[in-house]
């Protein structure tokens, strides 16, 4: 079990990383593409510029359920990457289809792949919601630039 522990909290701290620097990634390149979204542009742009938030966010947590998977092909879990692949995505997402499971000193590790997805989505949710409120105080202040401009 004590192996398991420190491979899950491996695996956590090595995922909470990567999630961190891929957001500000994300957040460096929206920032970038945000000086060309403009409210004459209509809600199009807007709308681009969400889904290519929500994609950006599928690539770092697609990354993350592939290290478990690889991991668990490593440590010998599964016999093949498309099992260990579908184990972590169901566990990560936290579906748990329960079709596949671990049997044996790796259990918690899937356990705890549980919880880390269960954040990380979390913390992907507050970015989404932060991303979509900045653009909504952009079109504000614009409209109100325009209200208030003299003509």
């Amino acid at each position: 079990m004590v192996s398991s522990l420190i491979v899950s909290a491996a695996m956590i701290t090595i995922t909470v990383v990567i999630h961190m620097v891929g957001l500000l990634m994300l957040m460096a390149f929206l920032q970038a593409r945000s000086l060309h979204i403009r409210p004459t542009h209509s809600r199009l742009g807007q709308g681009v510029f969400i889904v290519l938030t929500v994609l950006g966010l599928v690539l770092i947590h697609g990354l993350e359920m592939w290290l478990y998977a690889l991991l668990y092909r490593v440590l010998g879990v599964f016999p093949n990457i498309e099992e260990a692949l579908y184990f972590s995505v169901s566990t990560f997402t936290t579906v748990g289809f329960g079709e596949l499971v671990i049997e044996g000193q790796w259990r918690i590790l899937g356990a705890l792949e549980s919880f880390n997805g269960f954040l990380l989505i979390g913390w992907s949710t507050a970015f989404m919601v932060s991303v979509i409120g900045r653009i909504r105080t952009m079109e504000m202040n614009w409209l109100d630039r325009l209200r208030n401009s003299p003509d």
